[in-house]
């Protein structure tokens, strides 16, 4: 399926998702921000904070903000909650999101004779009392404005994976999300819905596709591609859409610039069988990953799939060149000496989408944007990791931060039978030692700066020069 299908495909399924999410108001970042991301696995090893961050790198270049990725996976919210003073508040935020539901829904639980009646009314009524802790804790801290995340959805109806299905975990799991709703109204907090949007975009897949699924490894962990609708989802809730990088209009004939929005178009000239301009952005397209990345918490396959189930690039990703006046006939679009693509005049006429074509010069930009973005992703990764066998192995044995012998010898003991331990094992062993740690987040500010630095938009030299 070409780009265009794709798209047209998106604005015909996801129109209800439009709405739903039209209703809801969170605030947008501003400069300065420091944002931490709080939740468990599918924000841990997830994408969504990286795609939002990196919307903002490339739309709002001089407007620099930090995002913190402050998930452990198999985190139920009183653990959130006990790592609240440790993680969140040292960084200092001025936003932070919560998102939590998951792990306190249950698992394994649910295939025990009493579940119905028992677990059913004891995982809600538990895991709204947690939160009742953390509530009181968060309304201590009014430096910072909260934003809740109504989490992406436990998928309890696709058929692409019989042997992850929990019976009564989705109906938990949704009384949850209701609580956390009320929670946010009650408090005036502002949130934004990701299970209700996804689960219309699952159900309505599946009448085409019963193995269809935005989280298709285990019915829990979304892909990168529903990473990139919640994304979308958070982006749309911030007032996002509609802002194209650029969009812009020259009249062939006349050599005028009759539309200029977020760009500036100068020294337009040619002839009857070309016309060439400067053209400089105020902001840079949001490119796409182009290869599919390792597996990592249930992802999968590549962040651009994700176009066909919301309308990404219509809403934020529109470069839009429109060309009037031109001779009939085909014409080639060179850009700093590099042709792009062949357009009739009647298409440059109706105007195309620049942001389509990952071989314009300020797209092959964006994209090393993307890769430095994903290897800060990947170095913050590591750190993540090393609180995970912190918080959920050493507090409990009274050796956090220890990095000791003892802690050392206990995450060797207990790595011989838990698999999540073990495989954290190796990245522990470095990580133990601050000196190693503080290196890492030396590379990490370090790619930061670069990013800020690499980001700002450029003036382009466009030719459009007739073929026949």
């Amino acid at each position: 399926m070409n780009l265009k299908k794709k798209l047209l495909l998106a604005l015909a399924l996801c129109a209800g998702v439009a709405v739903n999410v039209n209703a809801q108001t969170i605030p947008a970042f501003k400069a300065g921000d420091r944002v931490a991301f709080v939740g468990n696995s599918i924000t841990d090893g997830g994408h969504y904070h990286a795609y939002i961050w990196y919307y903002y790198m490339t739309h709002f270049p001089n407007m620099r903000i930090t995002c913190y990725n402050v998930g452990i996976g198999g985190d139920n919210v009183k653990q959130m909650y006990d790592r609240f003073e440790y993680e969140v508040l040292p960084k200092k935020p001025t936003v932070m999101t919560l998102t939590w539901g998951m792990n306190d829904s249950g698992y394994f639980e649910w295939f025990k004779p009493d579940a119905k009646t028992n677990y059913a009314k004891w995982s809600v009524d538990t895991a709204e009392a947690r939160y009742a802790l953390f509530d009181k804790k968060l309304k201590e801290h009014p430096e910072f404005k909260k934003i809740f995340i109504l989490g992406s959805p436990y998928d309890s109806t696709t058929t692409s994976n019989k042997n992850r299905f929990y019976p009564g975990k989705y109906a938990a799991f949704a009384r949850l999300i209701d609580f956390q709703q009320a929670t946010a109204q009650k408090n005036g907090w502002p949130y934004v819905d990701f299970n209700h949007p996804m689960t219309e975009i699952n159900r309505e897949w599946q009448k085409r596709d019963t193995n269809f699924s935005l989280t298709p490894y285990d019915r829990i962990h979304p892909d990168y591609a529903g990473h990139l609708v919640m994304a979308y989802l958070f982006l749309k809730a911030q007032g996002m859409a509609n802002k194209p990088v650029a969009d812009f209009a020259v009249n062939a004939k006349s050599k005028a610039v009759s539309k200029s929005v977020n760009c500036t178009i100068s020294n337009v000239s040619g002839t009857d069988n070309n016309i060439s301009f400067d053209y400089l952005a105020n902001s840079l397209p949001y490119a796409f990953d182009t290869v599919e990345f390792k597996a990592n918490w249930g992802q999968h396959g590549r962040q651009i799939e994700g176009i066909k189930y919301v309308p990404f690039m219509q809403e934020f990703d529109k470069e839009e060149l429109t060309v009037k006046g031109l001779k009939s006939g085909t014409y080639k679009l060179i850009m700093d000496g590099q042709e792009i693509g062949q357009w009739d005049a009647k298409d440059l006429e109706a105007g195309i989408n620049l942001a389509e074509q990952t071989y314009t010069p300020e797209y092959q930009q964006s994209l090393a944007l993307m890769q430095m973005n994903e290897e800060r992703f990947e170095i913050e990764r590591r750190l993540r990791n090393y609180a995970f066998v912190e918080f959920d192995l050493l507090k409990q044995k009274h050796l956090l931060y220890a990095d000791n012998k003892a802690a050392m010898d206990t995450v060797n003991k207990e790595a011989k039978h838990n698999p999540f331990v073990g495989g954290n094992r190796d990245n522990y062993i470095k990580a133990q030692y601050k000196v190693m740690r503080d290196a890492w987040q030396g590379e990490m500010d370090a790619l930061i700066n670069e990013i800020y630095i690499a980001n700002k938009p450029k003036t382009h030299k466009v030719e459009l020069v007739l073929v026949n």
